[in-house]
């Protein structure tokens, strides 16, 4: 396996961060706007931001061979559908079951990158990882993780739960077998993808917009500038050059974080279980990149 530079594990613990504080703003922005606009108003920002920087580049995209119907196929994958899906199976499920089921992705992603991207081969260490850490997150949200909700549509709402964490598995493993690529052009069409589905689906859905408050309007741009566009912006750049697989390693970091926020900002109570959890988390994490971190710090393969 190749090393990983620490550029890449600081971009793994950034993402982290961010996306497990996104629950936190996302939270604060629904109490003056829909889902749907919500999501829509990031992909939408993001994509126009991304575009700026894209055409300040020269508009550069394929460096030879194009592959535009995997490109659509990532865009549709990575940001309008599991959005979608997700926006309406939490309607239907408990909250702890939608984080559960974000944590499974690098389950998902382990056998795909196995079979479709070379040199991402499965072992018995990194699966026993990833299950450890994968039980770490269960515990750290607690009886809430699989209690039902009591609604109709449950099965419904835990498959689309699920669905939304196979479009983003499917999406990495597709980002990672483009041909040479621009990476911010990349992200930018991504997400301009994502933004011609995204918006005709919250007009379906939620009716035309209505004008937020300043304060709504303020938290939507910050949830559009840093975990939407910069973040997308980090995820292609992990997923091209360090793999999948290692990008995965920000789907048990997302939980802690929001949980640590959560308590800090909202005064969430911390759940009796974190330090056991954390352990598990940090654990599991560790032992499926154990080589990594051995030539990461010196010691040898």
């Amino acid at each position: 396996m190749p090393d990983i530079a620490p550029r890449y594990w600081l971009m793994i613990a950034t993402l982290g961060f961010v996306w497990g504080g996104t629950f936190l703003l996302i939270k604060l922005a629904l109490d003056g706007i829909t889902p749907f606009w919500l999501a829509a108003s990031r992909i939408g920002f993001a994509a126009l931001l991304l575009c700026a920087v894209w055409g300040w580049r020269g508009f550069k995209l394929f460096r030879g061979e194009a592959n535009w119907p995997s490109l659509i196929l990532i865009g549709i994958l990575s940001t309008a559908l599991p959005f979608m899906l997700i926006s309406w199976g939490q309607q239907h499920v408990s909250s702890g079951f939608t984080g559960v089921s974000m944590a499974a992705i690098p389950l998902m992603v382990l056998p795909l990158a196995h079979v479709f991207v070379p040199g991402e081969q499965m072992t018995l260490r990194r699966l026993i990882g990833f299950c450890i850490g994968f039980a770490g997150v269960a515990l750290l949200i607690g009886g809430k993780a699989f209690e039902t909700s009591g609604a109709e549509l449950e099965a419904y709402g835990r498959a689309a739960c699920l669905s939304a964490a196979a479009c983003y598995s499917v999406s990495s493993i597709l980002t990672r077998r483009l041909p040479p690529v621009d990476p911010v052009g990349l992200a930018a069409v991504l997400l301009v993808i994502g933004s011609f589905i995204i918006f005709p689906a919250a007009w379906a859905a939620e009716g035309p917009p209505v004008m937020p408050d300043t304060r709504t309007l303020l938290i939507a741009a910050i949830l559009g500038l840093i975990p939407t566009a910069a973040a997308n912006l980090l995820r292609v750049i992990v997923v091209r050059e360090a793999g999948p697989t290692f990008m995965t390693l920000t789907n048990y970091q997302v939980p802690v974080w929001a949980v640590v926020l959560g308590a800090v900002f909202l005064g969430e109570e911390l759940p009796p279980s974190m330090l056991l959890a954390m352990v598990m988390i940090l654990g599991g994490l560790g032992l499926s990149q154990l080589g990594k971190l051995r030539r990461l710090f010196g010691k040898g393969g």
